[in-house]
This record gives structure tokens, sequence and C-alpha cells, in this order.
């Protein structure tokens, strides 16, 4: 097996589970709950 051929495959991995992360995170239902945990620091208690 090549190094580059391994570090292809690294970099595709990285890219994949970045694109993962963003699809993830930009879902509409989890736009209330990303709401509610950017409003806890200006709650008092």
């Amino acid at each position: 097996m090549d190094i580059n051929i391994l570090r292809s495959g690294v970099t595709l991995a990285g890219f994949v589970l970045f694109v993962g992360i963003l699809v993830w995170a930009w879902r509409p239902d989890k736009k209330v709950q990303f709401d509610e945990a950017a409003q806890l620091p200006f709650q008092s208690d």
C-alpha cells in the first residue's frame, strides 16, 4: 500500500466527517435545541 493512498483515504474520511457534521448541525429540527443552548449563559438561577 502506497503512503499516498493512505493519505488520500484519511483526507477523504475527514471531508466526509466534516460534511456529515454540517448536515447534522444545519437540520431544521436542531434549531430549537441550539437556540435553547445559546440562551443558557443568560439564564439566572
